[in-house]
């Protein structure tokens, strides 16, 4: 048994095909059918299209990323009812066609959020990052939210004023798409408009509500998943702080100590994904790796550097300031206590996750954070590492 070095692809509109794919290393697939409008039902036949594809490739789908949660539910608003049972749906469809990790969010409005989507390294590389002055400057001057004002910091409003300053039309323009940009996968963007709607909706939902209303839907969930041998794995807030004063409340060890305790389930799980969480300075994600690894369902190991003005970029695998080697090997361990427990069939799968831009990923147009060789090289480190730490624990 070894946990499962995988892949996410976007589907058969994902400029990475199923066949390059495979060259790769991985032998997980990760996807979802981002076709289906969010809270309507994942048919069986829908699901077994796409997984009719992905096997024919010789590979196998080994976690949906994501089945999103509608608004209507975090919202919690009395419209949530028929999501709630349309999901539960989906997750009976997906056990019943064997793909049993769900990856899911419960983030207001926003999917990650970054301010730069090429910052350039001294090698020629690219990756993201996110500074707060800059997300500031589009907060209080594009958007011009009415409450933004009292969100950040003499300071920070300081330097935002300056950088929005000296930005030229297109590169406000530039900030403003950036910040913008939908769900990964979707090619959507919302509008000022939009988003301030949006934001509008939930100005009465703080981060005690939000919690109760991801404990609610917990409740209503997780039976459905179990019954489908289905294991939901939340992902943390990206990047694990407010934005646009919304409340957040996937942030932390505690945020997810206390998700798990809501159900006290191995069908309520996580996914440990190594940069959302390691962008804050606060947390420690190799402890909550080691602490929290027999509810950890699924891996996306990456790297940041982060710093205490809320600010990170992407880094190499080895290079940044979350100890993925010790993540590494709290996977392996739990692995192995997983196989000695009669648990071979609840493997965990990991994925690269937003790899540098290098070679000739420049020349070919993925989704912002998802390039051929940045991530091809990351897999292959993170498959070294493995077998490095399972080799030395035997």
């Amino acid at each position: 048994m070894s946990l499962i070095p995988s892949w996410r692809w976007f589907g058969p509109q994902d400029p990475i095909s199923l066949p390059e794919i495979r060259q790769t290393g991985a032998t997980g697939i990760v996807t979802a059918l981002h076709q289906i409008p969010v809270g309507e039902i994942w048919s069986v036949p829908a699901i077994r299209e796409r997984q009719s594809l992905i096997r024919a490739a010789g590979l196998d789908w080994i976690a949906v990323e994501s089945v999103p949660v509608h608004e209507a539910i975090k919202k919690r608003d009395g419209s949530h009812p028929p999501y709630i049972a349309a999901y539960r749906q989906t997750l009976a469809n997906l056990g019943a066609c064997g793909v049993a990790i769900v990856c899911y969010n419960f983030m207001p409005v926003l999917d990650w959020s970054r301010t730069e989507l090429a910052l350039r390294f001294d090698d020629g590389a690219r990756a993201s990052g996110f500074r707060l002055h800059e997300f500031a400057a589009f907060d209080l001057y594009i958007l011009e939210r009415p409450e933004a004002a009292q969100s950040y910091s003499t300071t920070t409003a300081a330097r935002a004023a300056q950088f929005y300053s000296g930005l030229d039309p297109a590169g406000r323009q530039k900030l403003q798409e950036t910040i913008l940009l939908g769900l990964p996968g979707s090619g959507e963007t919302l509008t000022l408009k939009q988003l301030q709607h949006s934001l509008d909706e939930y100005r009465d939902i703080g981060p005690a509500r939000l919690k109760e209303n991801l404990a609610a839907f917990l409740r209503e969930v997780v039976p459905a998943a179990a019954a489908a041998g289905v294991r939901l794995a939340i992902h943390p807030d990206d990047p694990p702080w407010s934005l646009f004063g919304l409340p957040r409340v996937v942030s932390t060890c505690v945020d997810l100590e206390e998700i798990l305790a809501v159900v006290d389930s191995p069908h309520n799980g996580l996914t440990l994904c190594s940069g959302s969480l390691g962008a804050g300075y606060f947390n420690d994600v190799a402890e909550i790796a080691e602490k929290l690894a027999p509810r950890i369902h699924f891996a996306h190991p990456r790297n940041v550097v982060r710093s205490s003005d809320f600010s990170f970029h992407e880094e190499r695998l080895f290079a940044g300031d979350v100890d993925i080697y010790r993540i590494m090997r709290a996977l392996v361990r739990e692995d192995r206590r997983r196989q000695q427990a009669g648990l071979a069939d609840w493997p965990v799968p990991y994925r690269p996750d937003h790899g540098h831009a290098i070679l000739g990923d420049e020349k070919r147009a993925t989704y912002p954070g998802y390039p051929l060789y940045g991530r091809l090289k990351n897999l292959a480190e993170l498959r070294g590492l493995e077998e490095g730490i399972r080799r030395s624990l035997e």
